[in-house]
């Protein structure tokens, strides 16, 4: 049960941080670069996947990887450009040898299917209850059929009974919310009403702290709960409470509300 002060912090605070100001200081950015579809799904499901750490350097991190594909990145992929690509270190612990992985799968993708929102829905992703694991279900075994079998976590969660899946569904905000401000709104495959929060460790616990959660984990099954109990709130579109919870917790908020 969410309390009327806990939902109209919730609603004060999305309208805030849902403007226009955050795509500068926010990955979203990369993606936002574009205007084909498929330099947009591919710009937005490479920069969340490096998309942990400090913001700062992730977002230099994107920038890095886009200048390595010529900032375009579809003509990269079909090319295949990335066999080319030297060894060298992209973001953290995710490297050339994992990028070359990413992109393999996605050139496996692209020679079959328009775009990966085409594949998805030739697969009834949106279909499933949790179609952000679903997606990642079948990117995954078409990232191991293009490369001899193999399997990468680096590149996408493969423990999918229990991961969050943040980065995931963080592209998939990016990529299916629609209300014409931060989040593109591009696909078609899977509707707002079915995407689930990007929990991370900074959500999760402002979340506790407003009560809306109580699992100590941010696994699958917390993200589940968290996401049906914002539903209550917005069926339609629960994840704009994204904007809020990473907002609450940078902004000290929390310690106004004790």
């Amino acid at each position: 049960m969410i309390t009327t002060e806990i939902a109209e912090l919730l609603d004060t605070e999305s309208r805030r941080i849902n403007s226009p100001d955050f795509i500068a200081r926010d990955p979203v950015q990369f993606p936002r670069l574009f205007s084909d579809l498929r330099d947009i799904e591919i710009t937005s499901l490479l920069c969340s996947a490096i998309a942990w750490g400090n913001r700062t350097m992730i977002c230099r991190d994107c920038e890095k990887m886009l200048t390595l594909m010529g900032h375009n990145p579809y003509h990269y992929v079909m090319e295949q450009g990335y066999e080319d690509l030297p060894d060298c270190n992209i973001h953290r612990t995710f490297f050339a040898a994992n990028l070359r992985h990413f992109l393999r799968g996605l050139h496996l993708i692209y020679s079959r299917f328009d775009s990966i929102d085409t594949m998805a829905a030739h697969h009834h992703i949106g279909d499933d209850e949790f179609p952000a694991w679903k997606l990642v279900e079948y990117l995954n075994a078409y990232l191991a059929e293009a490369n001899h079998g193999a399997t990468d976590s680096r590149c996408l969660p493969l423990n999918l009974r229990t991961t969050a899946l943040k980065r995931v569904n963080m592209a998939l905000r990016w990529l299916v919310r629609n209300d014409g401000i931060v989040d593109m709104g591009v696909w078609r495959s899977i509707r707002p009403s079915q995407l689930y929060i990007p929990l991370d460790v900074h959500v999760g616990n402002t979340a506790r702290e407003l009560g809306l959660i109580t699992r100590k984990s941010n696994d699958r099954t917390t993200t589940v709960e968290l996401t049906r109990t914002l539903r209550t709130l917005r069926p339609d579109d629960p994840v704009v409470y994204d904007y809020a919870l990473f907002g609450i917790g940078v902004d000290g908020l929390l310690q106004e509300l004790k």
